[in-house]
């Protein structure tokens, strides 16, 4: 695995492509977890924890995935790393630069995400990557979430 130091911008560049990654790991969407999700956070609305309305009232026919919860399984989805960044310190989750629910993830269902660099760029105190991660449901080839994350390297 190609390593490079955080703040070697110029060689970072590299990275930076339109083409994503290989695919991660992938992992079920069960009606438990939708469940779990709803309890943690609130959101208990009947189009995700209502199997039988869903049958008969849903354009799905079936309960979905919250759009949060997917975003919040992109750690379960692992993908093995092509590069590495050496030398920081510190990584900064400084938030992100677009979200997007592009489409539905049903209950059973299996997701799977691939990420690409987007951009770096050199900022005064370190290296700012923008990194677009896409959800998919296995066998779609519209994502299901598109994701960009901004992590500052110090």
């Amino acid at each position: 695995m190609k390593q490079y130091r955080f703040d070697d911008v110029e060689a970072l560049q590299e990275l930076v492509s339109p083409d994503f990654g290989a695919w991660s790991a992938e992992l079920e969407i069960t009606q438990e977890l939708i469940d779990r999700f709803a309890d943690l956070s609130g959101d208990d609305y009947w189009i995700h924890t209502d199997p039988e309305r869903c049958k008969t009232q849903s354009p799905f026919g079936t309960t979905i995935a919250h759009g949060f919860l997917t975003l919040a399984l992109l750690p379960k989805m692992k993908q093995q790393p092509t590069y590495e960044l050496t030398g920081y310190n510190n990584i900064l989750n400084y938030g992100s630069d677009k979200l997007r629910f592009t489409g539905a993830v049903p209950v059973g269902s299996r997701i799977h995400s691939r990420s690409r660099v987007k951009s770096v760029e050199r900022l005064p105190k370190g290296t700012r990557l923008t990194i677009e991660t896409n959800v998919h449901v296995v066998g779609q080839e519209r994502p299901a979430l598109v994701y960009e994350l901004v992590a500052i390297y110090m």
